[in-house]
């Protein structure tokens, strides 16, 4: 299992009200007490903080906020001493304008570096020189002016995160360069962000009508779009986990693929020899509903290619928090309590957004508080640790996003790993049952057919089988079960208030609950 660390918001150890390396480092136990396999870490890159780390002045060093480069591989020796791997965030489509590379390429159009980035003369007009669309709302605009060469720069983002040219060699061979970095130091692979924007339309072309008003991938034309998931960037792709392939253990590759279409999605894994695993958009933008889910289950194990491992998550940085997205009439808990069982139950590799395992929901952070450029603050707030000041999170009077107050309920981990019927015991008891059961953690799968009311497929190993079975309804419901599930054990339920563990023919579900049930 795989669990995110927004290392902002993780633990703030030197009492300066932001998280940091060393505050990593002193969680590391809480992790492997959790079941914890590898941690991937937002960017800790020198940077501006204008998208928080995501706009990086420097790949190859740690910013002051986060420690230094020893606090770093303090952190990873002591992550690597517990058995648990370190996954670090790539950033390769955009710098911060402010990096030594953009400086140089602003400085002239004729310096060596002008090609690392995205120039462009303006439209007729002295415009834009085409429609594109920043990701985010508040840029507007995909370009910015330059005053000092008076041509366009393309910025995917902010406006103060140019995009590279990925199309220059020179370009490539300097972000492998940053890869090998970070592994000759020892870590153990990257999530790449935004991987499907690295290459552009060369012709610069307008975006059709269709998808003039698009920012993202996600929408129904989204193959349209000009400077999103263009044919040159397997190829990249291809060249970047050439590089990896140098190492052994091969690292890990792990991208973040904004692509609505599954089949130009699962198209990432290429033949074995481009992403290891694909982040799924699909998944987490579900509705609530058994239907729903049961079909993006089955799209996406049918596109994933033969030998290749899906990932599944339900929560990140960027999206709403799980226990809120699916909470109606005061059933986000419940609902969480599910998700967590078909999370750490599907065939692949989960993923945990940090805070999800005692049900974080999101924070409502006053205007003069907001921080972030995209509206993101309510789901990166600090981790809720204890019941105390701050949630435990910190010494400082004020932590750089607010934390709600603790003591109107349980939602922090000292009171919930003292109750074996909590959500963070859950999930301990999932990932136990998944690391002790081969049909869990890596035997075939079998989606069944669903009713609209029941997920359910089977997992199988040698000799083992188990049905995994999730009510998403509001309401009661009974399932029949399959001739060699009669007689049957339930081995974990959602719902702590469960009495009856043997099956007959028949295993009623509670509204809400999942069972897990061990073949006769």
């Amino acid at each position: 299992m795989l669990y995110q660390i927004y290392p902002r918001s993780f633990v703030d150890f030197n009492g300066d009200g932001v998280g940091d390396l060393a505050g990593v480092t002193a969680q590391l136990d809480y992790l492997v007490k959790l079941g914890v396999d590898a941690v991937w870490l937002s960017p800790i890159y020198s940077s501006p903080m204008v998208d928080f780390g995501y706009d990086v002045t420097d790949h190859c060093w740690i910013d002051p906020i986060f420690g230094t480069l020893d606090d770093f591989d303090q952190m990873l020796a002591g992550a690597h001493a517990r058995g648990l791997r370190v996954v670090l965030d790539f950033v390769p489509n955009h710098t911060s304008d402010r990096h030594p590379w953009f400086e140089q390429s602003r400085a002239s159009r004729t310096n060596p570096r002008r090609d690392w980035y995205v120039w462009a003369d303006p439209d007729d007009d002295g415009g834009p020189p085409n429609n594109w669309l920043s990701c985010f709302a508040a840029a507007g605009s995909a370009w910015t002016l330059d005053a000092i060469t008076g041509q366009y720069y393309l910025h995917s983002y902010a406006i103060e995160q140019p995009d590279l040219n990925w199309a220059n060699p020179a370009v490539r061979e300097a972000m492998t360069g940053v890869l090998r970095f970070w592994l000759d130091r020892g870590v153990d692979g990257f999530r790449v962000d935004a991987v499907h924007r690295l290459i552009k339309d060369p012709t610069l072309a307008h975006n059709p009508p269709e998808v003039a008003q698009a920012r993202t991938g996600l929408g129904e034309h989204a193959r349209l779009l000009r400077h999103i998931d263009q044919p040159g960037v397997h190829r990249v792709i291809r060249e970047l986990r050439a590089a990896l392939s140098d190492y052994e253990p091969e690292p890990l590759l792990l991208g973040e693929v904004g692509v609505a279409d599954p089949e130009r999605w699962a198209a990432y894994y290429g033949d074995g020899d481009e992403l290891m695993l694909t982040l799924n958009f699909l998944f987490w933008s579900q509705p609530w509903s058994a239907a729903a889910f049961h079909d993006v289950i089955a799209t996406t194990t049918r596109l994933v290619p033969d030998g290749a491992w899906p990932v599944w998550a339900l929560g990140n940085h960027d999206i709403m928090r799980l226990a809120t997205r699916y909470d109606r009439d005061g059933r986000g808990p419940s609902r969480a309590r599910l998700a967590a069982m078909m999370l750490l139950t599907l065939r692949g590799t989960p993923l945990l957004y940090y805070g999800d395992e005692i049900g974080m929901t999101n924070v409502a952070v006053p205007a003069g508080d907001a921080v972030d450029i995209d509206g993101r603050d309510a789901v990166r707030t600090p981790m809720q640790w204890s019941p105390g000041l701050n949630a435990g999170f910190t010494t400082a009077s004020t932590p750089w996003l607010p934390v709600p107050d603790a003591r109107s309920g349980n939602d922090n981990v000292t009171d919930q790993q003292a109750d074996p019927g909590s959500l963070w015991s859950l999930y301990h008891d999932l990932l136990a049952l998944r690391r002790s059961t081969p049909a869990l953690s890596g035997g075939e799968s079998l989606l069944l057919p669903t009713d609209g009311h029941v997920l359910a497929y089977r997992r199988a190993a040698t000799r083992q089988c188990v049905l995994v079975a999730l009510n998403f309804d509001h309401n009661p419901y009974s399932v029949s079960l399959p001739a060699d599930l009669t007689g049957g054990q339930i081995l974990l339920s959602t719902d702590p208030r469960r009495q009856q563990r043997a099956c007959g023919g028949m295993v009623e579900l509670a509204a809400d609950e999942g069972v897990i049930i061990k073949c006769s």
